[in-house]
């Protein structure tokens, strides 16, 4: 095709009666014009979450935003509006397609809901995992990069914590766990890593409860665990702590129970300075957000970069609130959703 072109630019200098140097200048000039602005055309990548609903996403989305514009790549985001919205991720993740974006960063609300799938939802756009676990098929070599920590581990941290205040022989406590949806995002790894990690301990799991990460939804799990006088500690989501934190006080039982988080968010991070939250580990959502987007630049642009990263998780106590973790973690106070960025 380009030899085509030349012949024909070739043939329209030749009538204008220029020396064969000149028109070699020419073309040579226009041939590396040309790929010049094709290089340094803003990329356009797609990102998917599975909601928006807490604060865990939102800093994800502000890492990632923030990392665009200093890259200066156009960036469009959807959001599920929830794990259990799986035709609706689908469909955005078509629409990502058709937007004609260059590559795909995925927060997935199912580990293998594209297993098979994924070629016929957006073809052979590169596709780049962010903050859950993708199983893709292997064949199919799209899974380009991964940014992410372990859950198990998240969870693990929570029970450890517990398990060094109550060790065995000290007297039994009994835990209500709110982890969020059953079987969607981190809860599975969360879940077993809280049960390693309290095994020979006095920490007692006296329950369980499971519902979507929704305000209202959580703030009623919490009003029954606190109408049981045999709960010492919620373990759960950043939105189940939060909502424990406002209904323990209107029911003046602050104090009475102990709440410990899952992840941080800005109303856990709040519940740690206020000592109303006894601990929550962080896997810095706003680092892994910039992370994503640098993996998936790096690879359109051909420079090098690890395929799997990983943060590491910080522990954070009323203690130990580290300022540079902090920001690592959440996005500022009055930051919004961000749809766009246009480069």
């Amino acid at each position: 095709m380009f030899m085509d072109l030349f012949a024909t630019v070739y043939l329209m200098l030749s009538a204008l009666n220029l020396k064969p140097s000149s028109i070699a200048v020419l073309l040579v000039n226009c041939f590396f014009t040309s790929n010049i602005a094709a290089s340094t055309k803003p990329l356009k990548l797609c990102a998917l979450y599975p909601h928006l609903k807490d604060s865990y996403w939102l800093s994800v989305n502000y890492g990632m935003v923030d990392e665009a514009v200093r890259l200066g790549i156009t960036l469009k985001v959807f959001e599920a509006g929830g794990y259990p919205n799986k035709q609706k991720q689908q469909a955005q993740l078509e629409k990502c397609h058709e937007w004609n974006a260059d590559a795909i960063i995925l927060g997935t609300v199912s580990p293998d809901l594209y297993l098979k799938k994924i070629n016929q939802l957006i073809g052979n756009t590169p596709v780049f995992a962010s903050v859950n676990a993708l199983s893709l098929d292997p064949k199919s070599k799209q899974l380009k990069g991964q940014v992410g920590v372990d859950w198990y581990w998240m969870g693990y941290y929570a029970g450890q914590y517990l398990k060094d205040k109550h060790p065995k022989n000290s007297g039994q406590v009994n835990i209500s766990l709110l982890l969020g949806p059953k079987s969607s995002g981190g809860t599975d790894p969360v879940m077993q890593g809280f049960i390693d990690a309290v095994k020979s301990s006095d920490v007692h799991i006296a329950q369980s409860h499971w519902a979507d990460n929704d305000k209202e939804l959580q703030r009623n799990l919490v009003q029954q665990v606190i109408e049981r006088n045999d709960i010492d500690y919620i373990v759960g989501s950043a939105v189940a702590i939060e909502a424990a934190i406002s209904e323990l006080r209107i029911a003046n039982k602050s104090g009475e129970i102990g709440l410990i988080a899952t992840y941080l968010s800005h109303g856990v991070y709040r519940g740690l300075l206020r000592n109303r939250v006894e601990f929550a580990p962080t896997d810095k959502m706003v680092q892994q957000g910039r992370m994503s987007v640098q993996q998936a630049v790096n690879h359109l642009r051909g420079l090098p970069y690890q395929s799997k990263q990983t943060p590491v998780i910080e522990p954070l106590t009323p203690e130990k609130l580290n300022p540079n973790v902090i920001s690592q973690s959440l996005s500022p106070s009055e930051y919004r959703p961000t749809f766009h960025v246009n480069n």
